[in-house]
């Protein structure tokens, strides 16, 4: 008698490609494919994984351009995600694998115990456009080059995600709101410094004599 083959979740499909990786790691299409995910969710909720580690920097900037890519896709009302070749030929080490889905399990485990269909009108098609809108601009706020600014909005992606993969409205809400509450923090701060900088005495005393050489 053949056992049937043991069903895993997506935390511990991540797991077993990481422990399974070559040394020189994968590529985001290998990774894709090794999952059998084909869901904006879980692609999002993968590339979203490395973004949301503190202290990390680079690589959050590089992978963000592929979470973008799938946002707008999103966002064009496409059925079927599509990485384009420059993006998806993007390697992970095997190293970086490990840490991510240590990192998944860790933060995000949770998710896989308390996420159930629900609010499933926020999770579907109808919805699919404006969630799109707001995590284009949650991933576009993870370029910031600036320390800890990956980290926020990237959990916040991760959680919106994983409530689209799980049908839960509920989550995908939540994820929104800590992305779009952080963006909303990250624009005030930029205001407040711009503001700062430009009444300060020494930059109204320079734009007072750039403006005089043309009046």
């Amino acid at each position: 008698m053949i056992d049937a083959p043991i069903e895993r979740t997506f935390l511990q499909s991540l797991e077993a490609m990481a422990a399974e990786a070559p040394e020189e790691g994968m590529s985001l299409h290998a990774i894709l494919d090794r999952l059998d995910e084909r869901a904006f969710g879980a692609m999002l909720f993968i590339l979203a994984l490395p973004c949301a580690i503190p202290f990390l920097y680079g690589v959050p900037q590089v992978v963000a351009l592929p979470m973008l890519a799938l946002t707008l896709q999103m966002l064009a009302g496409r059925n079927e995600p599509w990485m384009p070749e420059k993006f998806g030929k993007r390697m992970i080490g095997k190293a970086g694998l490990t840490r991510m889905s240590g990192f998944g399990r860790k933060w995000f485990g949770w998710l896989e115990r308390i996420s159930h269909p629900r609010l499933s009108f926020l999770s579907g098609r109808g919805a699919e456009r404006p969630v799109a809108l707001f995590l284009t601009i949650i991933c576009a706020s993870i370029l910031v080059p600036l320390p800890l600014t990956n980290s926020i909005p990237a959990i916040g992606a991760a959680i919106a995600a994983f409530g689209l993969m799980a049908r839960d409205g509920l989550l995908v809400i939540l994820g929104l709101l800590i992305g779009i509450l952080w963006v909303g923090l990250l624009v005030t701060a930029f205001i407040l410094v711009g503001d700062a900088i430009f009444n300060s005495g020494s930059t109204s005393d320079f734009l007072r004599q750039i403006f005089s050489v043309f009046s």
